[in-house]
Parts: C-alpha cells; sequence; structure tokens
C-alpha cells in the first residue's frame, strides 16, 4: 500500500519532487456513497432530485465532504435527505469506479472521475416509511421500485451500479467491485443471468397448515428442493426484461394424478430434478383463480422434497426455454421470490421440516451459486 506521505516503489524518487510537487502528481478523483435500502418485499428505495434536468432518480446519497469518510458521507445523507438518523451500514456492497469520459458524465461538467461506495442501508418496516421526511428544496419525492423498474429511472451507470450491489446484498456475493458500470472481477451468478426479484401476487397471503378442504381444487404445486447441505434448488426463466426466480414446480395439468406427480413433472422438465419424499408445508388460498382463468377458490401448494439428483440443463418442453438453475440457502430464496416476512417465516418452516424430517442441516450463508451444466450427483 503507497503511504499518503511518501511516493510508492514506482514514483519518482522522494528527492526528486517537492512534497507539494508530488502530492499534485497524485491521481485525484470525486468521492461519493449510496446505500442501498428497500422495504419488506425488496423493492429499492429511490429520491426524485429537483436540481436535475434530466429527470433521472437517485440512489439515497451523495459527496463525500473534505476528510470525510465514505461510510460517514453515507449516514449523513441519510439523516439530511430522508431524516434517518444514525443509520446503520453493516457491509460496503460495491465499490465503483468512474472514469472522467464517462458518457453518463453530464456534459460541460469537468469531472476528474470518481469512486463511490455502495452501503447496504438495511431494510425499512412500514412505520420507519411513514416518518421519511425529505427537504423539499433538494427532493420532490422518494418511491421504492421494483430492480426493473428502478433501473429505467437511474442514468445507465447508475442502473448498474445499483443491480450488482443489490444482488452482492442478495447473494451473500461479498463486495463488487465495479469500473465504468462493469465487474473487474469474476461476475456473480445473479448478474451473469440479469436475475430479478420481482413482486408477486399473493405474496402476503397466509401459509395454511390444515388440510386442504376436500371441496377445494388443488391449481398449482411448488416445492422447497433440498439438496444435502442444506440449500434448495429454485429456477430462474429468462426474459428481455431479466430472468425471474421461482420454486419448481407449476399448475396442476389434468393428465396428472395427483399435485405430487406435478412437481415430480414440472421439477424434472424445468430443472432436471430428481425428488423424493415430498411433504406438504402449507397452501395458500387462492379467492379468486384469476391466472386461472376466473376459476374460482383454489388452493397453491407449497410442499418440501428431497432431491436425489441434478441431471444436465435441458431445455423446458413446455415453454422452449433452458431456465437457469441455482443453488440459494432457504433465506435467500425468500429474498428472491420477494415474499416478504411471510416468505421468511415460509423459509424457515421449510428448512425445520428438512431437518425433522431428513436431519438436513441449516445452509450456511454463502455466495448463490449456478447448478453446473452437467448437473450434480447427490446420493
Amino acid at each position: 500500500m503507497t503511504s499518503p506521505v511518501s511516493p510508492s516503489d514506482h514514483a519518482a524518487p522522494q528527492a526528486a519532487l517537492s512534497a507539494v510537487q508530488y502530492a499534485a502528481s497524485r491521481h485525484a478523483v470525486w468521492l461519493s456513497a449510496a446505500a442501498i435500502i428497500t422495504d419488506q418485499i425488496g423493492r429499492v428505495l429511490l429520491v426524485h432530485p429537483t436540481y436535475r434536468e434530466d429527470d433521472r432518480w437517485l440512489l439515497p446519497g451523495g459527496a463525500a465532504d473534505p476528510d470525510e469518510h465514505p461510510a460517514d458521507a453515507c449516514r449523513r445523507e441519510i439523516a439530511e435527505e430522508l431524516d434517518l438518523q444514525d443509520r446503520a451500514l453493516p457491509r460496503v456492497l460495491a465499490v465503483h469506479s468512474l472514469s472522467p469520459h464517462h458518457p453518463d458524465i453530464r456534459p460541460g461538467m469537468p469531472c476528474p472521475g470518481e469512486i463511490r461506495y455502495i452501503f447496504d442501508g438495511g431494510t425499512l418496516t412500514p412505520d420507519q416509511i411513514q416518518r421519511i421526511s425529505l427537504p423539499s428544496e433538494e427532493l420532490s419525492e422518494f418511491a421504492f421500485f421494483e430492480t426493473r423498474e428502478a433501473v429505467e429511472r437511474l442514468l445507465p451507470v447508475d442502473g448498474q451500479i445499483m443491480l450488482a450491489a443489490y444482488r452482492a446484498r442478495l447473494g451473500d456475493a461479498g463486495t463488487a467491485h465495479l469500473a465504468d458500470g462493469r465487474h473487474i472481477l469474476d461476475v456473480p451468478a445473479l448478474d451473469r443471468h440479469d436475475v430479478h426479484v420481482r413482486h408477486r401476487p399473493m405474496w402476503d397471503s397466509p401459509l395454511r397448515r390444515t388440510p386442504v378442504p376436500d371441496q377445494l381444487p388443488v391449481r398449482q404445486t411448488w416445492a422447497w428442493c433440498f439438496i444435502p447441505d442444506g440449500r434448495v434448488v429454485l429456477v430462474a426463466d429468462p426474459g428481455p426484461s431479466g430472468a425471474l426466480p421461482m420454486l419448481p414446480g407449476g399448475t396442476v395439468e389434468n393428465t396428472d394424478t395427483s399435485p405430487e406427480e406435478t412437481l415430480h413433472r414440472e421439477a424434472a422438465e424445468e430443472a432436471q430434478l430428481t425428488l423424493t419424499d415430498s411433504v406438504l408445508v402449507g397452501w395458500v388460498l387462492d379467492e379468486t383463480g384469476e391466472v386461472y382463468g376466473g376459476a374460482g377458490p383454489n388452493a397453491r401448494l407449497r410442499l418440501a422434497a428431497r432431491v436425489t439428483d441434478i441431471g444436465p440443463t435441458a431445455i423446458d418442453p413446455a415453454t422452449g426455454r433452458l431456465f437457469v438453475r441455482l443453488l440459494a440457502t432457504p433465506a435467500q430464496t425468500a429474498a428472491l421470490l420477494g415474499w416478504g416476512p411471510p416468505g421468511a417465516r415460509q423459509a424457515q418452516l421449510a428448512a425445520e421440516t428438512a431437518c425433522a424430517r431428513w436431519g438436513l442441516p441449516t445452509a450456511r450463508p454463502i455466495e448463490i451459486q449456478e447448478v453446473p451444466a452437467e448437473g450434480m450427483r447427490l446420493s
């Protein structure tokens, strides 16, 4: 590391430069900090400034004052912009280097380049959101957006930074290191496949633990599919606006003899999973059946199952698409699904079921990984 008071081994000898000359020779950039703050279903908080002509939104944060560390600058900006005092910032999610001639720099702005730190600003409860107060001379509004919506409201480079930082938080991927919006180290799986969290209908519907009433048809079955280390397999459906994650499973077809058969068929087609010993975790009431053409009240099952084999990746015959297969902890999976606190409780219940029924351990919070294309032998 270069000392702040002496040149590095690659600089000219100290005797050849005065202290003023040496200081002037060093690379100087702007320093700023911002935060990823979400609501309970994973939408990202953005603020709308009054002083920009391009109508772009921003992450909460701003420029560091002279002699101010990035974390201190971020806490100060959050307090000034949102009236959220002494906000904890437990992690650095991303560090970004912006070059002086990047196309997203406003024309006429003499920018020497910028280093920006993105911190984890945590999750706000509804009561905390109600208490947000904006400085009207600086910000006109704030809102929470799904990441696909947030990207559309940010400058392109800001959107790239936001996604990398958000996914680092979501996937326990450590700190993302970026230059001009691109990863300079290995690209994590969530970024590689452009995976987004989406707000799903019925995310807050209670999980019922009782047997499904005989008169209530079962229209859908999904499962927490566990591998031996306590993680689960989920799939992400690729599309033009990003890949959207889901548990293996799907709609019960007329040819299926049971919801469990639906699960085994869908898991094999979508993710090439071989499952065994499926058990009911609970079910959710769909009061309208709107997604099934207004079919009326029906049950959507949530099962847990043990994965005995993962085959080589293959195209899903129902959609003609190649799904992304991911390995995540139950907690990470719930966050990816965007189900909020009910999803976190369901994930915990599924993990407890896997422990009690199969003796599986609690999954360690490691980086979300992609299942190898050749599959995995698990038994």
